[in-house]
């Protein structure tokens, strides 16, 4: 509850910084680059990133340890381009926890393959949103930002905006930069197109779905599931006006990556006309997960 109100004391009125928003494990593995040298670069860069990650206060509110953001970035470094520049992929994942409950939803599970960077051992990790420092930077408070703005948009009806439009401002630094993933003409899944699309009003009612889910449904399942479980399958069907206006969108892709087993898992509980009912629903807007809503009805 603690973080709810912080949420909204953050919409009226500026806060003093105390604690960092982040709680963010890191891995670097590189099975395929071998080497001594490499192994010691790549345990140092993971160490770099997660104080990179951990360290730096990424908003003006007030975050106490036990209500950081729990997130995880995999990356997978699959080339060594020089003797200082890399390439290879980075999975993000990061969760929310649910109210009066051991439990945790998961907001992001994305995994971005337009990740080229240069690292250069015992030199410090820069960042600013002022100009763009470094790729590697670059890509890191990108997705910092994104899972700030993806945690306060499931607290507060398009409470994550100010945090998107810094993602924004990083894409903007980014547009002259070599690599790839942050230009709109180098296709349509990549960074450029994932904070547009959640700042286009076209994907407005997936905002207030975002909310829903997770206040009006999975934070009141401890006093009444039955009654959460509704509130979920109302706030889906808000996706309906997304799916319309853009089929099979990038930003939909992104949003079932997280959510496809969380909403299998809670309708298989449901009664048989609301089993009915989001089963439909999920073919309709997510088909590309049609097997494995059928699990619905089977359970």
């Amino acid at each position: 509850m603690k973080r709810i109100l912080n949420v909204l004391l953050a919409l009226t009125f500026f806060a003093p910084a105390f604690g960092q928003e982040l709680n963010c494990k890191v891995q670097v593995v590189s099975p395929q680059i071998q080497g001594t040298t490499e192994k010691r670069i790549f345990e140092n860069l993971q160490k770099d990133i997660y104080e990179f990650m951990n360290n730096r206060k990424w908003t003006n509110d007030v975050f106490s340890l036990d209500e950081r953001i729990e997130c995880t970035f995999f990356i997978n470094v699959t080339e060594k381009i020089s003797n200082d520049e890399f390439k290879g992929s980075i999975q993000i994942q990061a969760t929310r926890p649910v109210y009066k409950s051991s439990y945790s939803s998961l907001l992001l599970n994305y995994n971005d393959n337009d990740f080229q960077f240069r690292y250069v051992e015992f030199q410090s990790l820069d960042f600013s949103l002022q100009q763009h420092m470094s790729n590697l930077t670059a890509v890191l408070g990108y997705y910092a930002y994104l899972i700030i703005g993806l945690d306060y948009d499931s607290y507060s009806l398009n409470g994550g905006s100010p945090w998107y439009q810094k993602c924004q401002t990083i894409v903007a630094n980014a547009q002259t930069a070599p690599e790839r993933g942050w230009k709109s003409f180098e296709g349509t899944k990549n960074r450029y197109w994932l904070v547009d699309n959640l700042l286009n009003t076209q994907f407005s009612s997936m905002r207030e779905c975002m909310y829903k889910y997770h206040r009006l449904g999975f934070d009141l399942m401890h006093q009444d599931v039955n009654t959460g479980r509704a509130a979920v399958l109302d706030a889906l069907q808000l996706l309906k006006k997304v799916h319309q206006a853009k089929p099979l969108s990038f930003n939909m892709q992104v949003f079932f990556n997280a959510k496809s087993d969380e909403v299998v898992k809670l309708f298989s509980g449901g009664m048989p006309d609301e089993k009915a009912k989001a089963t439909q629903l999920l073919n309709e807007i997510d088909p590309g997960n049609g097997s494995k809503y059928l699990k619905i009805q089977q359970n």
